[in-house]
Order: structure tokens, then sequence, then C-alpha cells
């Protein structure tokens, strides 16, 4: 029964509905800010917020985890010059988090750290602040980026990958 209950959340939802909890002036902000946030380092961040799982993800109890991961992938985000890059993931019909880090910033962050921003979003996504909680989000990995991929002066981001929100 928890199966089928899950396969209903997931194919009940869609992209329009990711759109709707983040608004197209929501989308335009948070990409402004994570354009912001590179031109101060040489990091990458994406962010993908994405309704359902597809069914072959639901037909094996796929996780959140394992989802994030693959678009990690997919998305190219393992592909940065320096290993750099990290996926912001959001999945609505789980309400799960996910934060996935390419190695060279994973072995910069002490453990626990993503758990805390993740437990941060999480605050307020039940509070039904999508926005800030994804703003939230990018600029803890800012922090991060800023503290170790810090571009020197006059240096410019090649800007590696989209910075575009994908909404899936």
């Amino acid at each position: 029964m928890r199966r089928l209950a899950r396969l209903w959340r997931h194919r009940w939802l869609d992209a329009g509905d990711a759109l709707r909890l983040l608004g197209a002036d929501g989308v335009e902000r948070l990409q402004a800010r994570i354009r912001a946030s590179e031109a101060q380092h040489g990091g990458e961040i994406r962010v993908c917020v994405e309704a359902g799982l597809p069914l072959s993800y639901l037909w094996r109890d796929a996780s959140p985890r394992e989802r994030a991961v693959a678009l990690f992938g997919k998305l190219r985000v393992w592909d940065t010059e320096a290993n750099n890059g990290v996926l912001i993931y959001l999945l609505l019909a789980d309400h799960a988090i996910e934060i996935v880090a390419d190695r060279g910033v994973d072995r910069c962050v002490p453990p626990g750290h993503w758990q805390r921003v993740v437990e941060a979003m999480g605050e307020a996504f039940r509070a039904g602040r999508f926005e800030e909680g994804l703003a939230q989000a990018i600029d803890a990995v800012h922090e991060v980026l800023l503290a170790h991929y810090a571009l020197p002066p006059g240096e410019r981001n090649v800007n590696e990958l989209p910075d575009t929100v994908v909404i899936l």
C-alpha cells in the first residue's frame, strides 16, 4: 500500500506544480543569486526542483538521494575542472532535500555541514517559504565555495555550467 501511495504522489505532481511553488519571479531571483555568487568564486552551483520521480525510479523504489546523484551526473555538475560543483536538489512528492557536492568541495566541508543546511531548508519549506529556503541553501554553498575557491582579484569565473534553476 505504501508503494502505491508513493506512486500516486509522484504521478499527481508535475513541473507546473514545482514552478508554481517558486513563481517565475522567484526562479529569476534564484538564478540571479547563483550568478552573483559565481562571480566571486570558481565553483558551480546548480539547483534542481523536481515534482515527482520518473516511473523507472518509482518501480525500483529508488531513494531521493539516488535520483539526486543521477541528476548530479546528468546535469554535468561532476564535470567541473576543479571538481567544485554542488547540486541542491528538492523532490516535492517526497518532501526530500539533497545536497550533492563534488569531491573537491566535499573534502573542504566538515561532517554534518550539508545536513545542517538541509535542516534549515526544511524549516523554511515547512513554513511555505520555498524561495527563501533555496536562497539560504545557495548562500550556504556560496560561503563554502568562497572560502575555498575565491577568485583572485581581476579573474573571472569561466561559468562552466548554466545558472538556470532546473524544474522537472
